[in-house]
């Protein structure tokens, strides 16, 4: 365990556990970085920690006041570095892990606590102590990346790699999908790119069927890249069969491309309880939750089809009296003997037909696509709903509020199938939304699909991975459940307290985080990583797609293809 000398970049002079500890500078400082992931070793402890900042010192401010150049000695000017003017870092350590025993006093224990460490029985733990004075701090190495992130694997994705020696940082992708997740970023930072990588690496992986709703039809087919000029490959291009892409409405196109089938709404697909989610979308008044109760006790699971067949405003002539009434099929006369408001009904009516109106929206589709959808994903497919024309808040909270609904209800009962008869566990299932804070919203958590399952659903196998460029506009409850935050640049104060909601060392994170590079530099935060880190995000360009082809893990014998044949169909 001899140190290498080499990446030593200062020693231990002071600190504490809760503020963390100080390092004395012995390399140029320009040469470490904020963010930069180090070591220390004390005792048979070791401790991992960041750099989360960098501080001038002198031991007599007059020598920090005269500059050395007008200094004569040379001798004087080199003992002035370094010794009378110095820098200190600011350590923030997060881990501690036993090194173990000598492996050259005691050769066979060495070789048991490195089994022990490769098993997981030994890890890295919470700090809960603090190293002495004066040991050497030195950059991470390789191999200390590698014991915190994993090693390449089974479900193991580079996402980035090290500030500084550019070291691959691996995600656990079987961990990853177990919670809820999100990504963040300000406008233009690259969330949708990052949010394709961690897509792509869950597809190659094979980890979890994922449904994305693309509300801008970024993920499917090819794009282009605006900042470079350079074509940018889309999920289905990369994947092929094993990618699934869904349109809305009948006949709708996705870039000028073929979708593999379209989703159609069934009247009867609609609750009551869905459109008084889009009670701000749609405008509806306080009196409208009572017309809805009503429509549901009247007509039943068919009340969106029988009160839009009503006519508003229809009347019917007394021939002896001249005096006009509601005819039998008005929606004043079905408000009259309902005991509702006829002025409240017929505003709903109104309301309600711009859903109705909508070519997505149909009395009887031609298929049950959203069952096609649930029977794709559960057999390991993934599926892109892109809205095509339909890009309004109204169609995207409508559609994926429904679709998501009936997909939580079926992994519901797979699952309770699987605890009480012991039939397979169900695969689980990750759904993208981006904007979302617009169905995440403190107004709306609590009653959204979404909501639920970011709360509730990961023991029934089906997490959230939510992009947005506004974190403070999500629920507090639900972004508490977010298991990993990977996040970009935020300038927003609101915006950085949010991601750091609920985590410890928010103070140490939240400059780091705030200083970030606008692109290609994210933090990595919460329960999916070990420690936080920032890193520098891997790019999403031909080397990418090069590493996704040769790695793709395809589910084996699908449609009776062999390996081989299955890489020939998904890169042709």
């Amino acid at each position: 365990m001899n140190e290498q000398a080499e990446d030593t970049i200062g020693y231990i002079v002071g600190g504490s556990l809760r503020d963390g500890l100080y390092v004395r500078l012995s390399v140029a400082p320009e040469t470490v970085k904020e963010g930069s992931f180090v070591v220390t070793d004390s005792g048979n402890w070791r401790f991992y920690g960041l750099i989360t900042n960098l501080a001038l010192g002198a031991t007599n401010p007059r020598f920090a006041d005269e500059r050395p150049s007008r200094i004569e000695s040379p001798f004087i000017r080199q003992a002035l570095m370094g010794k009378t003017l110095f820098t200190t870092l600011e350590m923030y350590s997060t881990l501690m892990m036993d090194r173990g025993p000598d492996p050259d006093s005691d050769p066979s224990a060495y070789l048991d606590w490195q089994a022990d460490v490769e098993s997981g029985k030994i890890g890295p733990q919470p700090v809960k102590t603090v190293p002495a004075h004066h040991v050497p701090v030195r950059l991470a190495r390789e191999e200390d990346v590698e014991a915190i992130f994993g090693r390449d694997g089974p479900g193991k994705f580079v996402i980035g790699y090290t500030l500084e020696q550019e070291y691959p940082v691996r995600l656990d992708l079987h961990k990853f999908v177990k919670r809820s997740s999100g990504i963040f970023g300000a406008t233009g930072t690259g969330k949708s790119f990052l949010t394709r990588m961690v897509l792509a690496g869950l597809m190659r992986e094979d980890v979890a069927s994922a449904l994305v709703f693309d509300m801008h039809n970024e993920y499917a087919f090819d794009d282009t890249d605006t900042d470079r000029m350079a074509t940018v490959r889309g999920l289905r291009s990369l994947f092929r069969r094993k990618v699934q892409v869904a349109a809305l409405g009948k006949g709708s196109m996705v870039r000028g491309k073929s979708p593999d089938f379209t989703l159609e709404l069934a009247l009867s697909d609609f609750q009551t309880g869905d459109i008084e989610l889009l009670g701000e979308a749609l405008n509806l008044t306080d009196t409208s939750g009572v017309t809805l109760n009503a429509l549901s006790r009247a007509f039943g699971q068919h009340w969106f089809a029988e009160f839009m067949k009503l006519e508003p405003g229809a009347v019917e002539v007394d021939p002896e009296s001249g005096k006009t009434f509601p005819a039998e099929h008005s929606v004043a006369a079905w408000a009259r003997q309902n005991n509702v408001h006829e002025k409240a009904a017929e505003a709903l009516h109104r309301k309600l037909q711009r859903i109705y109106d909508r070519p997505y929206v149909v009395e009887k589709p031609a298929a049950d696509a959203v069952s096609a959808i649930v029977d794709k994903l559960v057999n390991g497919r993934h599926v892109i709903l892109s809205f095509g024309e339909f890009d309004n808040d109204l169609d995207y909270l409508l559609v994926s509020n429904i679709l998501t609904r009936r997909i939580r209800q079926h992994w519901i009962k797979l699952t309770e199938r699987h605890k009480t008869h012991g039939e397979a566990a169900p695969r689980p299932l990750l759904i993208a939304i981006e904007e979302a804070h617009k169905l995440l919203n403190p107004h709306l958590s609590n009653q959204t699909a979404f909501g639920t399952i970011a709360r509730e659903l990961r023991k029934y196998f089906v997490t959230l991975l939510v992009v947005d460029q506004r974190p403070s506009g999500i629920d507090d409850e639900v972004m508490s459940q977010l298991g990993t935050r990977i996040t970009g640049w935020l300038g927003d104060e609101d915006d950085i307290r949010a991601v750091l909601t609920g985590l410890s060392g928010r103070d140490q994170l939240r400059g780091m985080l705030a200083r970030l590079q606008e692109k290609e530099e994210v933090l990595l935060l919460g329960w999916g990583v070990k420690m936080p880190i920032p890193v520098k995000s891997r790019r999403y360009d031909e080397a990418f797609y090069a590493d996704m082809k040769a790695k793709t893990a395809g589910p084996s014998g699908l449609d009776g293809l062999d390996d081989d044949e299955w890489n020939d169909e998904l890169f042709g």
